[in-house]
């Protein structure tokens, strides 16, 4: 697309619009784990925020119960029922709804239902979705390690010790 000038301005915009379709963005994941479709990246909204859509098998656990200490993370649920644990609450989010977890904030999100879910997530700043793709690219197998190392290269703090009760507690997979 050729640059778009700015009514009332000598400067010039490059404007990428764009629409994208269902299928459209990287999903990665394997179908029996969450899946990412990456839609929009900080790098394209200019830094502002980033839009993942996860696709949630039944039963199955987001993360392991983390932090962030940089980014707001705000969860639209379009399909299902979510569970999430935002530091000592417990709550459940059904389409329609959205759940807003602040940086700072221990949490942790989970399909809380026998069937599939799918929310977008509303990451801002954006960038944090690069973690996501880090930790896919680590493949099927858990390794708390590696996902520690790659948290705390985003400013995000892990703890796979109290991750442990909320999978026993729901009867979900990881």
């Amino acid at each position: 697309m050729a640059p778009k000038s700015d009514e009332g301005s000598n400067t010039q915009m490059r404007v990428n619009v764009r629409v994208l379709g269902p299928g459209d963005g990287d999903i990665l994941g394997a179908p029996s784990a969450v899946r990412d479709r990456f839609m929009i990246s900080g790098e394209e909204s200019g830094g502002g925020f980033a839009l993942v859509e996860h696709l949630m098998p039944p039963r199955c656990l987001a993360a392991p119960l983390h932090r962030h200490s940089r980014e707001d993370e705000y969860s639209y649920v379009l399909e299902g029922r979510v569970g999430a644990l935002l530091g000592s609450e417990e709550l459940f989010g059904d389409t329609g709804q959205l759940i807003f977890k602040p940086r700072g904030q221990w949490h942790t999100f989970w399909n809380a239902s026998d069937v599939p879910a799918r929310l977008l997530e509303i990451i801002s700043p954006g960038g944090f979705e690069r973690a996501f793709r880090e930790m896919h690219a680590l493949g099927d197998a858990l390794d708390p390690v590696a996902m520690t190392a790659i948290a705390a290269r985003y400013g995000a703090d892990v703890d796979f010790e109290r991750t442990a009760p909320i999978i026993e507690r729901h009867g979900l997979v990881f």
